[in-house]
Protein backbone atom coordinates (compact mmCIF):
# COMPACT_ATOMS: atom_id res chain seq x y z
CA UNK A 1 0.00 0.00 0.00
CA UNK A 2 1.31 3.43 -0.95
CA UNK A 3 2.26 5.83 1.82
CA UNK A 4 0.79 9.32 2.04
CA UNK A 5 2.91 11.92 0.29
CA UNK A 6 2.63 15.71 0.43
CA UNK A 7 1.09 17.51 -2.52
CA UNK A 8 3.42 19.52 -4.71
CA UNK A 9 3.83 22.85 -6.50
CA UNK A 10 5.84 23.84 -9.55
CA UNK A 11 7.76 27.01 -8.75
CA UNK A 12 10.06 29.35 -10.63
CA UNK A 13 13.24 30.77 -9.11
CA UNK A 14 14.14 34.28 -10.18
CA UNK A 15 17.94 34.54 -10.17
CA UNK A 16 19.92 37.75 -10.46
CA UNK A 17 22.22 37.14 -13.43
CA UNK A 18 23.73 38.71 -16.52
CA UNK A 19 23.17 37.27 -20.00
CA UNK A 20 25.48 37.84 -22.97
CA UNK A 21 23.37 38.80 -25.98
CA UNK A 22 25.85 38.86 -28.88
CA UNK A 23 28.36 36.05 -28.43
CA UNK A 24 30.23 36.29 -31.78
CA UNK A 25 30.67 40.04 -31.50
CA UNK A 26 31.93 39.73 -27.92
CA UNK A 27 34.45 37.01 -28.80
CA UNK A 28 35.82 38.99 -31.73
CA UNK A 29 36.23 42.09 -29.56
CA UNK A 30 37.84 40.12 -26.71
CA UNK A 31 40.33 38.24 -28.91
CA UNK A 32 41.23 41.52 -30.64
CA UNK A 33 41.80 43.10 -27.21
CA UNK A 34 44.65 40.72 -26.33
CA UNK A 35 46.43 41.47 -29.63
CA UNK A 36 46.61 37.92 -30.95
CA UNK A 37 47.51 39.28 -34.37
CA UNK A 38 50.86 40.50 -33.04
CA UNK A 39 51.86 37.00 -31.93
CA UNK A 40 50.00 34.68 -34.31
CA UNK A 41 51.52 35.02 -37.79
CA UNK A 42 50.01 33.90 -41.11
CA UNK A 43 50.44 30.16 -41.49
CA UNK A 44 50.89 29.54 -37.73
CA UNK A 45 49.02 26.56 -36.30
CA UNK A 46 46.81 27.19 -33.26
CA UNK A 47 45.36 24.43 -31.08
CA UNK A 48 41.98 25.34 -29.56
CA UNK A 49 40.79 23.35 -26.56
CA UNK A 50 37.28 21.95 -26.20
CA UNK A 51 36.40 20.11 -23.00
CA UNK A 52 33.84 17.49 -22.03
CA UNK A 53 31.35 19.70 -20.19
CA UNK A 54 28.04 20.69 -21.72
CA UNK A 55 28.82 24.40 -21.90
CA UNK A 56 26.03 26.58 -23.28
CA UNK A 57 26.72 27.72 -26.86
CA UNK A 58 30.07 25.88 -26.95
CA UNK A 59 29.65 25.13 -30.66
CA UNK A 60 29.05 28.81 -31.46
CA UNK A 61 31.90 29.91 -29.17
CA UNK A 62 34.31 27.45 -30.78
CA UNK A 63 33.27 28.25 -34.36
CA UNK A 64 33.63 32.00 -33.75
CA UNK A 65 37.11 31.43 -32.28
CA UNK A 66 38.08 29.30 -35.27
CA UNK A 67 36.85 31.95 -37.69
CA UNK A 68 38.70 34.72 -35.85
CA UNK A 69 41.98 32.81 -36.10
CA UNK A 70 41.33 32.13 -39.78
CA UNK A 71 40.90 35.88 -40.26
CA UNK A 72 44.51 36.21 -39.07
CA UNK A 73 45.50 33.66 -41.76
CA UNK A 74 46.38 31.21 -39.01
CA UNK A 75 45.69 27.47 -39.24
CA UNK A 76 43.52 26.57 -36.25
CA UNK A 77 42.60 23.05 -35.21
CA UNK A 78 40.63 21.62 -32.30
CA UNK A 79 41.93 19.41 -29.51
CA UNK A 80 39.46 17.51 -27.28
CA UNK A 81 40.86 18.49 -23.88
CA UNK A 82 39.68 16.11 -21.18
CA UNK A 83 41.32 13.68 -18.79
CA UNK A 84 39.75 10.24 -18.84
CA UNK A 85 36.34 11.12 -20.28
CA UNK A 86 35.10 9.43 -23.42
CA UNK A 87 36.36 6.14 -22.00
CA UNK A 88 39.93 7.43 -22.06
CA UNK A 89 40.19 6.91 -25.84
CA UNK A 90 40.84 9.31 -28.72
CA UNK A 91 37.71 8.14 -30.54
CA UNK A 92 35.58 8.44 -27.42
CA UNK A 93 36.76 12.00 -26.76
CA UNK A 94 36.07 13.07 -30.34
CA UNK A 95 32.60 11.57 -29.95
CA UNK A 96 31.99 13.59 -26.77
CA UNK A 97 32.55 16.93 -28.50
CA UNK A 98 30.68 15.74 -31.59
CA UNK A 99 27.70 15.42 -29.26
CA UNK A 100 27.98 19.16 -28.69
CA UNK A 101 27.92 19.88 -32.42
CA UNK A 102 31.69 20.19 -32.76
CA UNK A 103 32.88 18.17 -35.75
CA UNK A 104 35.31 18.81 -38.58
CA UNK A 105 32.35 19.50 -40.86
CA UNK A 106 30.63 22.04 -38.59
CA UNK A 107 33.82 23.81 -37.52
CA UNK A 108 35.63 23.72 -40.86
CA UNK A 109 38.95 22.62 -39.29
CA UNK A 110 40.70 19.45 -38.23
CA UNK A 111 39.96 17.79 -34.92
CA UNK A 112 43.14 16.14 -33.67
CA UNK A 113 42.19 13.73 -30.93
CA UNK A 114 44.86 11.66 -29.23
CA UNK A 115 45.67 10.32 -25.77
CA UNK A 116 49.39 10.73 -26.44
CA UNK A 117 51.20 13.29 -24.29
CA UNK A 118 54.63 14.86 -24.07
CA UNK A 119 56.29 15.26 -20.66
CA UNK A 120 57.46 18.88 -20.87
CA UNK A 121 58.79 19.39 -17.35
CA UNK A 122 58.88 18.15 -13.75
CA UNK A 123 57.49 20.36 -10.97
CA UNK A 124 59.41 21.11 -7.74
CA UNK A 125 57.18 18.45 -6.11
CA UNK A 126 58.53 15.86 -8.54
CA UNK A 127 55.35 15.70 -10.64
CA UNK A 128 55.83 15.09 -14.38
CA UNK A 129 53.96 17.65 -16.49
CA UNK A 130 52.03 15.96 -19.31
CA UNK A 131 50.74 17.92 -22.31
CA UNK A 132 48.69 16.82 -25.31
CA UNK A 133 51.08 15.90 -28.16
CA UNK A 134 49.10 17.66 -30.91
CA UNK A 135 48.79 20.84 -28.85
CA UNK A 136 52.48 20.74 -27.98
CA UNK A 137 53.43 20.52 -31.65
CA UNK A 138 51.28 23.55 -32.53
CA UNK A 139 52.83 27.00 -32.87
CA UNK A 140 50.32 28.31 -30.35
CA UNK A 141 47.67 27.02 -27.93
CA UNK A 142 44.48 28.92 -27.09
CA UNK A 143 42.93 27.67 -23.84
CA UNK A 144 39.12 27.86 -23.91
CA UNK A 145 37.04 26.77 -20.94
CA UNK A 146 34.35 27.57 -18.42
CA UNK A 147 35.27 29.07 -15.06
CA UNK A 148 33.21 27.74 -12.14
CA UNK A 149 33.55 26.32 -8.62
CA UNK A 150 35.12 22.86 -8.58
CA UNK A 151 32.95 20.04 -7.28
CA UNK A 152 35.60 18.84 -4.80
CA UNK A 153 38.50 21.26 -4.42
CA UNK A 154 38.56 24.70 -2.80
CA UNK A 155 40.89 27.58 -3.60
CA UNK A 156 41.41 30.89 -5.37
CA UNK A 157 41.47 28.85 -8.59
CA UNK A 158 39.14 25.89 -9.01
CA UNK A 159 37.69 24.82 -12.38
CA UNK A 160 38.66 26.87 -15.41
CA UNK A 161 41.61 27.72 -17.64
CA UNK A 162 44.16 26.33 -15.19
CA UNK A 163 42.32 23.05 -14.85
CA UNK A 164 42.10 22.85 -18.63
CA UNK A 165 45.90 23.20 -18.84
CA UNK A 166 46.38 20.48 -16.20
CA UNK A 167 43.64 17.90 -16.58
CA UNK A 168 42.29 18.70 -20.04
CA UNK A 169 45.57 18.95 -21.92
CA UNK A 170 47.25 16.52 -19.52
CA UNK A 171 44.86 13.89 -20.92
CA UNK A 172 44.46 10.56 -19.13
CA UNK A 173 48.14 10.27 -18.16
CA UNK A 174 48.25 13.76 -16.68
CA UNK A 175 44.88 13.50 -14.97
CA UNK A 176 45.96 10.28 -13.24
CA UNK A 177 49.21 11.68 -11.88
CA UNK A 178 47.74 15.03 -10.79
CA UNK A 179 44.85 13.41 -8.95
CA UNK A 180 47.28 11.06 -7.26
CA UNK A 181 49.45 14.02 -6.28
CA UNK A 182 46.45 15.66 -4.58
CA UNK A 183 46.71 12.94 -1.93
CA UNK A 184 50.12 14.41 -0.96
CA UNK A 185 50.01 18.09 -1.99
CA UNK A 186 47.33 20.78 -1.99
CA UNK A 187 45.28 21.46 -5.11
CA UNK A 188 46.64 25.01 -5.08
CA UNK A 189 50.28 23.86 -5.01
CA UNK A 190 49.78 21.48 -7.92
CA UNK A 191 47.78 23.90 -10.04
CA UNK A 192 50.35 26.70 -9.65
CA UNK A 193 53.35 24.48 -10.32
CA UNK A 194 51.93 22.71 -13.37
CA UNK A 195 50.44 25.89 -14.83
CA UNK A 196 53.77 27.67 -14.55
CA UNK A 197 55.47 24.90 -16.52
CA UNK A 198 52.75 24.84 -19.17
CA UNK A 199 52.80 28.61 -19.62
CA UNK A 200 56.59 28.62 -19.93
CA UNK A 201 57.00 25.63 -22.26
CA UNK A 202 53.81 25.04 -24.25
CA UNK A 203 53.30 28.20 -26.37
CA UNK A 204 50.05 29.27 -24.71
CA UNK A 205 48.99 32.42 -26.55
CA UNK A 206 45.92 33.28 -24.48
CA UNK A 207 42.74 32.08 -22.90
CA UNK A 208 39.04 32.47 -23.54
CA UNK A 209 37.18 32.21 -20.24
CA UNK A 210 33.45 31.55 -20.14
CA UNK A 211 31.21 32.19 -17.14
CA UNK A 212 27.62 30.94 -17.18
CA UNK A 213 24.73 32.58 -15.40
CA UNK A 214 22.21 30.98 -13.05
CA UNK A 215 20.01 29.90 -15.97
CA UNK A 216 22.69 27.77 -17.72
CA UNK A 217 23.25 30.57 -20.27
CA UNK A 218 26.40 32.36 -21.40
CA UNK A 219 26.83 35.24 -18.97
CA UNK A 220 30.34 36.48 -19.70
CA UNK A 221 33.25 35.77 -22.05
CA UNK A 222 36.68 37.27 -21.50
CA UNK A 223 39.93 36.85 -23.42
CA UNK A 224 42.95 36.79 -21.13
CA UNK A 225 46.68 37.08 -21.91
CA UNK A 226 48.77 34.27 -20.38
CA UNK A 227 50.50 36.46 -17.81
CA UNK A 228 47.10 37.41 -16.35
CA UNK A 229 45.59 33.91 -16.18
CA UNK A 230 45.83 33.54 -12.40
CA UNK A 231 44.50 36.93 -11.32
CA UNK A 232 41.71 37.09 -13.88
CA UNK A 233 40.56 33.52 -13.29
CA UNK A 234 40.51 34.22 -9.55
CA UNK A 235 38.23 37.24 -10.15
CA UNK A 236 36.00 35.34 -12.59
CA UNK A 237 35.62 32.49 -10.11
CA UNK A 238 34.10 34.92 -7.62
CA UNK A 239 31.55 35.97 -10.25
CA UNK A 240 30.85 32.32 -11.10
CA UNK A 241 30.22 31.57 -7.42
CA UNK A 242 27.67 34.39 -7.26
CA UNK A 243 25.95 33.14 -10.41
CA UNK A 244 25.96 29.45 -9.51
CA UNK A 245 22.35 28.18 -9.64
CA UNK A 246 21.04 27.12 -6.25
CA UNK A 247 18.37 24.91 -4.80
CA UNK A 248 15.45 27.00 -3.57
CA UNK A 249 15.73 25.97 0.11
CA UNK A 250 18.58 25.41 2.56
CA UNK A 251 17.08 22.34 4.23
CA UNK A 252 15.71 19.46 2.17
CA UNK A 253 14.68 16.02 3.40
CA UNK A 254 14.65 14.39 -0.02
CA UNK A 255 16.07 15.64 -3.32
CA UNK A 256 14.98 13.93 -6.54
CA UNK A 257 17.35 14.48 -9.47
CA UNK A 258 15.86 13.60 -12.86
CA UNK A 259 19.22 13.16 -14.61
CA UNK A 260 22.97 13.26 -14.05
CA UNK A 261 25.86 13.20 -16.51
CA UNK A 262 29.32 14.46 -17.37
CA UNK A 263 27.76 17.10 -19.63
CA UNK A 264 26.00 18.47 -16.53
CA UNK A 265 28.94 18.44 -14.12
CA UNK A 266 32.30 16.79 -13.60
CA UNK A 267 30.66 14.99 -10.69
CA UNK A 268 27.53 14.06 -12.66
CA UNK A 269 25.46 16.37 -10.48
CA UNK A 270 27.18 19.48 -9.14
CA UNK A 271 28.31 18.75 -5.60
CA UNK A 272 28.39 22.50 -4.90
CA UNK A 273 24.67 22.68 -5.68
CA UNK A 274 23.54 19.60 -3.73
CA UNK A 275 25.72 20.25 -0.66
CA UNK A 276 28.01 17.24 -1.11
CA UNK A 277 31.31 18.98 -1.96
CA UNK A 278 33.11 18.04 1.25
CA UNK A 279 31.35 14.78 2.12
CA UNK A 280 29.66 12.41 -0.33
CA UNK A 281 26.65 11.75 1.87
CA UNK A 282 26.17 14.63 4.29
CA UNK A 283 26.31 18.40 4.37
CA UNK A 284 29.09 20.07 6.34
CA UNK A 285 29.37 23.53 7.87
CA UNK A 286 31.01 24.65 4.60
CA UNK A 287 27.97 23.77 2.45
CA UNK A 288 25.13 26.24 1.90
CA UNK A 289 22.44 23.55 1.63
CA UNK A 290 21.70 20.45 3.70
CA UNK A 291 20.06 17.51 1.91
CA UNK A 292 19.32 14.33 3.87
CA UNK A 293 18.68 11.91 1.00
CA UNK A 294 19.16 12.04 -2.79
CA UNK A 295 17.63 9.94 -5.54
CA UNK A 296 18.93 9.80 -9.14
CA UNK A 297 16.37 8.89 -11.80
CA UNK A 298 18.41 8.66 -15.02
CA UNK A 299 21.62 9.33 -16.95
CA UNK A 300 21.82 11.86 -19.77
CA UNK A 301 22.31 10.57 -23.30
CA UNK A 302 25.38 12.79 -23.63
CA UNK A 303 27.19 11.07 -20.75
CA UNK A 304 27.45 7.86 -22.84
CA UNK A 305 26.91 5.62 -19.80
CA UNK A 306 29.39 7.45 -17.56
CA UNK A 307 27.57 7.39 -14.22
CA UNK A 308 30.18 9.24 -12.17
CA UNK A 309 28.31 10.97 -9.34
CA UNK A 310 25.71 8.29 -8.79
CA UNK A 311 27.64 7.43 -5.62
CA UNK A 312 26.62 10.80 -4.15
CA UNK A 313 23.02 9.58 -4.06
CA UNK A 314 21.49 7.09 -1.65
CA UNK A 315 18.67 5.84 -3.93
CA UNK A 316 18.15 5.11 -7.61
CA UNK A 317 16.11 2.90 -9.95
CA UNK A 318 16.95 -0.20 -11.96
CA UNK A 319 16.72 1.48 -15.37
CA UNK A 320 19.44 3.96 -14.37
CA UNK A 321 21.79 1.19 -13.26
CA UNK A 322 21.03 -0.75 -16.44
CA UNK A 323 22.27 2.25 -18.46
CA UNK A 324 25.70 2.42 -16.81
CA UNK A 325 28.80 1.73 -18.86
CA UNK A 326 30.94 0.33 -16.08
CA UNK A 327 34.21 0.45 -18.00
CA UNK A 328 34.21 4.20 -18.63
CA UNK A 329 32.67 4.92 -15.21
CA UNK A 330 35.44 2.98 -13.44
CA UNK A 331 38.14 4.67 -15.50
CA UNK A 332 36.82 8.12 -14.66
CA UNK A 333 36.28 7.40 -10.95
CA UNK A 334 39.75 5.93 -10.48
CA UNK A 335 41.46 8.62 -12.54
CA UNK A 336 39.90 11.25 -10.31
CA UNK A 337 40.84 9.33 -7.13
CA UNK A 338 37.17 9.38 -6.17
CA UNK A 339 35.99 5.74 -6.31
CA UNK A 340 33.06 6.39 -3.96
CA UNK A 341 31.50 8.65 -6.61
CA UNK A 342 30.73 5.55 -8.69
CA UNK A 343 29.36 3.33 -5.92
CA UNK A 344 25.81 2.13 -6.49
CA UNK A 345 23.03 3.43 -4.21
CA UNK A 346 20.07 1.30 -3.15
CA UNK A 347 18.26 0.22 -6.32
CA UNK A 348 14.47 -0.09 -6.75
CA UNK A 349 12.39 -1.24 -9.69
CA UNK A 350 10.16 1.85 -9.71
CA UNK A 351 10.51 5.47 -8.66
CA UNK A 352 7.64 5.13 -6.20
CA UNK A 353 9.40 2.30 -4.37
CA UNK A 354 12.58 4.38 -4.18
CA UNK A 355 10.70 7.46 -2.95
CA UNK A 356 8.89 5.54 -0.24
CA UNK A 357 12.08 3.82 0.88
CA UNK A 358 13.96 7.12 1.01
CA UNK A 359 11.24 8.81 3.07
CA UNK A 360 11.45 6.02 5.63
CA UNK A 361 15.06 7.08 6.37
CA UNK A 362 14.74 10.84 7.00
CA UNK A 363 14.23 10.71 10.76
CA UNK A 364 11.14 11.57 12.77
CA UNK A 365 9.51 13.51 9.93
CA UNK A 366 6.39 11.76 8.64
CA UNK A 367 6.34 11.29 4.83
CA UNK A 368 3.35 13.63 4.35
CA UNK A 369 5.25 16.37 6.21
CA UNK A 370 8.55 15.82 4.41
CA UNK A 371 10.37 18.55 2.52
CA UNK A 372 10.80 17.25 -1.03
CA UNK A 373 12.41 18.97 -4.03
CA UNK A 374 12.51 17.52 -7.56
CA UNK A 375 14.93 19.04 -10.09
CA UNK A 376 15.71 18.28 -13.73
CA UNK A 377 19.48 18.51 -13.18
CA UNK A 378 21.93 20.73 -11.30
CA UNK A 379 22.30 23.15 -14.22
CA UNK A 380 18.60 23.72 -14.85
CA UNK A 381 17.17 25.04 -11.59
CA UNK A 382 14.94 27.88 -12.74
CA UNK A 383 11.83 25.67 -12.46
CA UNK A 384 11.53 22.93 -9.85
CA UNK A 385 8.82 20.89 -8.16
CA UNK A 386 8.57 21.21 -4.37
CA UNK A 387 6.33 19.79 -1.67
CA UNK A 388 3.55 21.90 -0.14
CA UNK A 389 5.46 21.86 3.16
CA UNK A 390 7.43 24.81 1.75
CA UNK A 391 4.32 26.88 0.96
CA UNK A 392 4.70 29.40 3.79
CA UNK A 393 8.31 30.10 2.86
CA UNK A 394 7.43 30.41 -0.83
CA UNK A 395 4.80 33.02 -0.01
CA UNK A 396 7.27 35.03 2.06
CA UNK A 397 9.95 35.27 -0.64
CA UNK A 398 10.13 37.61 -3.63
CA UNK A 399 12.48 35.37 -5.61
CA UNK A 400 10.04 32.41 -5.77
CA UNK A 401 6.91 32.27 -7.90
CA UNK A 402 4.22 29.56 -7.91
CA UNK A 403 3.49 28.40 -11.46
CA UNK A 404 1.01 25.62 -10.74
CA UNK A 405 -0.33 23.45 -7.92
CA UNK A 406 -1.14 21.95 -5.61
CA UNK A 407 -1.07 18.55 -7.33
CA UNK A 408 -0.07 14.99 -6.50
CA UNK A 409 3.56 14.12 -7.10
CA UNK A 410 3.56 13.24 -10.82
CA UNK A 411 3.80 9.45 -10.95
CA UNK A 412 2.79 7.75 -14.21
CA UNK A 413 0.94 4.45 -14.64
CA UNK A 414 4.24 2.57 -14.23
CA UNK A 415 4.81 4.21 -10.83
CA UNK A 416 7.66 6.30 -12.20
CA UNK A 417 7.89 10.04 -11.76
CA UNK A 418 7.37 12.47 -14.62
CA UNK A 419 10.52 14.60 -15.09
CA UNK A 420 10.43 18.31 -14.30
CA UNK A 421 10.88 18.90 -18.05
CA UNK A 422 10.14 16.56 -20.91
CA UNK A 423 13.28 15.93 -22.99
CA UNK A 424 11.75 17.68 -26.01
CA UNK A 425 11.98 20.94 -24.06
CA UNK A 426 15.71 20.72 -23.62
Amino acid sequence: MNIDLPKAYRIRQNFQSSRLENIPETIQAELTKINLGKVVKPGDSVAITVGSRGIANIDLITKTTVDFLKSLDAVPFIVPAMGSHGGGTAEGQAAVIAGYGITEETMGVEIRSSMETVIVDTTPQGIPVHFDKHAYEADHVLICGRVKPHTRFVGDIESGLHKMMLIGLGKHAGAKIYHRAIEDFSFEEIIKAVAQSVLEKCSVVGGLAIVENSYDETGLIEAIPPEQFYEREKALLNIAREWLPRLPFEKIDFLIVDRIGKNISGSGMDACVIGRKFNDHAATEHDNVAVKRIMVRSLTEETHGNALGIGLAEFTNQRTVDGIDWKITRINANTGSHPTSAMVPLVYETDREAVEAALSTIGLVEPEQSRIVQIYDTLELSEVIVSETYLNEINERDDLEIMSGPFELPFDTQNNLTPVFEKTQH
